[in-house]
């Protein structure tokens, strides 16, 4: 599950920041993004992050698998 988070800026900064980063064809969400996966991996623990990346491979397939009706789901709604 993702999150959001915000931060305060000044208006004109801002501006000048979307601008700029603009002229070097970059997006400052996606700056932002690459920038808190930096944050990421250089304070939390590297046996941490290990053990979220299993906990989420382990919901995916199940989220997958629950995605697709089955057969007899099918068969009821026709």
């Amino acid at each position: 599950m993702k999150k959001s988070v915000t931060v305060s800026v000044e208006a004109e900064k801002l501006t000048a920041l979307e601008m700029y980063l603009g002229q070097k064809n970059l997006k400052l969400s996606e700056e932002l993004a690459r920038f808190s996966e930096q944050l990421y991996q250089k304070y939390v623990p590297s046996n941490v992050r290990e053990f979220i990346e299993l906990t989420t491979a382990k919901k995916l397939p199940r989220k997958a698998k629950n995605a697709a009706p089955t057969e007899s789901e099918n068969q009821s709604e026709q």
